[in-house]
């Protein structure tokens, strides 16, 4: 499991995921049952979106543009980041000059790698 993929400063965590988390739930109307839902779904695609792997038939690359593949450009790049959208709608590095188009290259030594597209 990829641990890392929950990583992040002690305050970011608190606004980001507790403040932001519980925002959502207030303002969405969800249930508690359908929150607890939802929140485990979304560290489970989180987890997902930071291992590395394409791995065939995998749920989360087939019904979100937001993927693996996604979020490796994230972390490609120094200094300025691009493809921060997590865990679901990529939409918003399209909004606000994010988004970085990548696309999926065979390795020779097998399996993809996402490569940036130069324009």
């Amino acid at each position: 499991m990829q641990l890392g993929a929950l990583y992040n400063h002690p305050i970011e965590g608190l606004l980001l995921d507790t403040v932001g988390g519980a925002i959502a739930f207030l303002v969405s109307g969800m249930t508690a049952r359908t929150s607890a839902i939802f929140f485990c779904f979304a560290v489970v695609k989180t987890v997902d979106d930071h291992c590395g792997l394409w791995l065939p038939g995998n749920i989360f690359h087939i019904f979100f543009q937001n993927n693996t593949a996604y979020h490796d450009v994230h972390h490609q790049l120094p200094g300025t980041k691009y493809n921060y959208s997590q865990p679901f709608f990529s939409i918003w590095d399209k909004i606000l000059g994010t988004h970085m188009p990548y696309t999926l290259v065979k390795r020779p030594e097998g399996g993809l790698e996402a490569r940036l597209v130069k324009d």
